[in-house]
């Protein structure tokens, strides 16, 4: 390894010491787990199914993920996506998906599903170093939504993009930006109370946490005590174990109506 490369696997080594990797080949798994070894000392655990990867993942608490897209038992895209929508420790841990036979389909997929990179087989040394560089030094913007969880997608890399970020945005989401996002994604995650109420919990109350960063950047303090206000609904809620979406929708009201007039607030179900 080149000193810089020494360097850089230095300064990852902490955020890399437990990897899961969930590949149906064990010649393939185990080529991933020498490579890791020689960047970081990691310790690698492995699991063959997505069933037995979800065990192994609770057991260890691992700090990233390896996952194959396709094979016996393994659906990296499935995978990706009961991760992201559990109640693990490591729910939000960088997952790289590997496969020898990327299609546009397959990638898009396993972006949407919540992946942070794509890794296109057969890789070298230095490609893995270039991703491992991207989810532990470069971390992405997460997204607690309830279609979608996971990293912010717009700086999704699928192994075959080397150009510059598409959007000034990319680098960082400016604040007015992320604002509107949180209001938009407490919307619709109101509109989903009663389908998946869950998730739309845990989307309203990581978006009001962030609306009360957000409000702090801007120094605005109306926005700042709605989203403190609503962030204790939320904690209440979650106490009692119950959610009225029409109630919901009452506490949020102050957030919601910051929204442009086309994009307004819904309605709540009236009988």
């Amino acid at each position: 390894m080149f000193n810089d490369d020494h360097k850089l696997a230095q300064r990852m080594a902490p955020m890399l010491q437990k990897v899961l990797v969930v590949d149906p080949s064990a010649a393939s798994a185990r080529m991933l787990g020498e490579l890791m070894r020689n960047i970081t000392q990691s310790q690698i655990y492995t699991a063959t199914s997505n069933g037995k990867g979800m065990v192994v993942a609770e057991q260890v608490d691992p700090q990233i993920i390896f996952c194959e897209l396709s094979g016996d038992n393994v659906d990296g895209v499935a995978f990706a996506r009961e991760i992201r929508r559990s109640h693990l420790n490591c729910r939000q841990a960088p997952i790289i998906v590997a496969t020898a036979t990327a299609t546009a389909g397959g990638i898009l997929a396993a972006r949407d599903a919540g992946v942070h990179e794509f890794l296109r087989k057969p890789y070298t040394a230095k490609d893995l170093l270039r991703r491992l560089e991207a989810v532990t030094l470069r971390p992405r913007d997460w997204i607690e939504a309830v279609a979608y969880i996971g990293p912010d997608r717009r700086r999704f890399n699928s192994g075959d993009y080397t150009g510059p970020l598409k959007r000034r945005s990319d680098a960082k989401t400016p604040d007015a930006a992320r604002i509107l996002q949180a209001l938009k994604i407490i919307k619709s995650a109101i509109l989903a109370i009663d389908s998946d109420p869950s998730q739309a919990l845990r989307a309203m109350k990581a978006q009001a946490a962030d609306l009360q960063t957000a409000a702090l950047a801007v120094g605005d303090a109306k926005l700042a005590a709605a989203a403190s206000d609503f962030h204790l609904y939320l904690a209440n809620a979650t106490e009692l174990g119950v959610m009225v979406p029409a109630e919901a929708l009452q506490q949020a009201g102050p957030l919601l109506r910051l929204l442009p007039k086309d994009d307004p607030a819904p309605r709540a179900k009236v009988g």
